[in-house]
């Protein structure tokens, strides 16, 4: 599953050197490895071991269609947040069947959308949206499938912001009024209730984090099918978290310490699926950065190296447009150099070129030291990469490029400065 590694000086995707990718397609550019996609999802569906179940992979993460359809290919299906991604969802032939709808404020249009796809099931957040759900499936003379989201106020642990089931987050219905909601929603004609969906936060790294969301869905279940009301369908959601820190390693290298070693969603859902069978559900799950995080590396070139009497700088042509992680989260994302030299490691604070103080990709950080012209690879940003980067200080956003053994192929041309001025 480790796609990249230094063989000799060069740091390899598959079989191709990063080196030339860059020098090929140009920098910034977004490169994946078509193999870590595979062997993530296959992991991930064997560790199910034959229990009824569906993936749907959190588009969110990273929405670009020929991965899309690779991963589709594999079985899984796809969890939306809106009109657009269930759009290149269905463009990447996901079919509707396989396709869940997130997200606390779906609008009329998506709604509709969803319902004369066919997809499989709405998650809803309120009973606002259960009554919207209602009238338009009427209209549209369907019926709308449901699975309620419950908030458990389970603090997940991490960045806050990545936080979802505290109580004071805007996701799900408290699981105190699940029952009475439940109840209420039986009486209207055109919602068929599926059963419940919880998503507790993202990069989730403690088994035992998931084990009390799953307790107490079980919890839960009882008492709803005490009551009288089916439950078929659990969607466990995701946040399966991933290794960060050290996933590159050598001799020319720093080494870096990280409690996520040999951390993957196929290992936490094994710990947390004999529970789970206790609800005799189908369960469905939703990974996103576990399946394509390890899959993909951000190429920046190195601009200039600027020093004062405090930091060294090095300044590269990537930045928060390209990768926002570092300075909307604080994530960290390990960088090494695309070529090692030999040279000796040094503390430096790796920055891009826009206007913003916070436009970084890391801070303090020891690397080998690299000079103008060369390049540098920041791992792990197969997921929330591309789908956040923006047009800030109207730069077009950068290329992504899919390795195939020794082949490299464009999967999104870069955008052209005349595009950021189209009508």
């Amino acid at each position: 599953m480790q796609e990249f590694v230094y063989n000799n000086s060069l740091l390899m995707g598959e079989s191709v050197p990063l080196k030339s990718v860059a020098e090929e397609f140009g920098t910034p550019v977004y490169v994946y490895s078509r193999r870590s996609v595979l062997d993530h999802c296959r992991n991930i569906e064997k560790a199910f071991d034959g229990h009824p179940h569906l993936s749907c992979f959190a588009v969110k993460a990273n929405a670009n269609r020929d991965l899309l359809r690779l991963i589709g290919e594999e079985g899984f299906g796809a969890d939306v947040g809106s009109i657009g991604e269930l759009t290149i969802a269905l463009a990447a032939d996901i079919h509707p069947s396989k396709i869940t709808f997130s997200g606390v404020g779906k609008r009329d249009d998506e709604i509709v959308a969803g319902i004369r796809a066919g997809i499989y099931a709405f998650n809803v957040e309120s009973t606002e949206e259960i009554r919207l759900l209602d009238t338009i499936a009427g209209q549209e003379g369907k019926k709308a499938r449901i699975l309620l989201r419950i908030n458990f106020d389970i603090d997940a642990g991490g960045h806050a912001y990545v936080s979802t089931s505290m109580k004071h987050n805007k996701f799900g219905i408290p699981a105190g009024k699940a029952l009475e909601v439940l109840r209420w929603t039986q009486g209207l004609p055109n919602i068929e209730i599926r059963g419940l969906h919880s998503h507790i936060g993202s990069q989730i790294t403690k088994a035992e984090t998931f084990q009390r969301a799953a307790r107490a869905i079980i919890s839960l279940v009882q008492d709803i099918t005490a009551a009288g009301i089916p439950v078929r369908d659990i969607d466990f959601g995701g946040g399966f978290g991933v290794q960060y820190r050290g996933y590159v390693t050598g001799p020319g290298i720093p080494a870096e310490e990280s409690e996520e070693v040999n951390l993957s969603a196929a290992t936490l859902i094994r710990d947390v699926l004999p529970l789970l069978r206790e609800t005799h559900c189908r369960l469905s799950i939703q990974p996103g950065r576990s399946v394509v995080a390890h899959a993909g590396v951000l190429l920046v070139k190195v601009l200039y190296r600027k020093e004062t009497d405090d930091r060294l700088f090095v300044v590269v042509d990537g930045g928060m447009n390209d990768l926002l992680r570092p300075s909307l989260y604080d994530a960290y994302h390990q960088i090494v150099p695309a070529e090692l030299h030999g040279r000796p490691f040094e503390k430096a604070d790796v920055v891009g070129p826009l206007c913003e103080s916070g436009d970084f990709l890391a801070l303090d950080r020891q690397i080998p030291r690299v000079e103008r012209g060369e390049y540098l690879a920041v791992m792990c940003t197969g997921a929330y990469g591309y789908v956040l980067s923006s047009n800030y200080n109207s730069r077009p956003r950068p290329a992504e490029v899919l390795i195939d053994g020794t082949k490299c192929s464009l999967i999104r041309k870069r955008e052209t400065i005349e595009q950021l001025f189209e009508g």
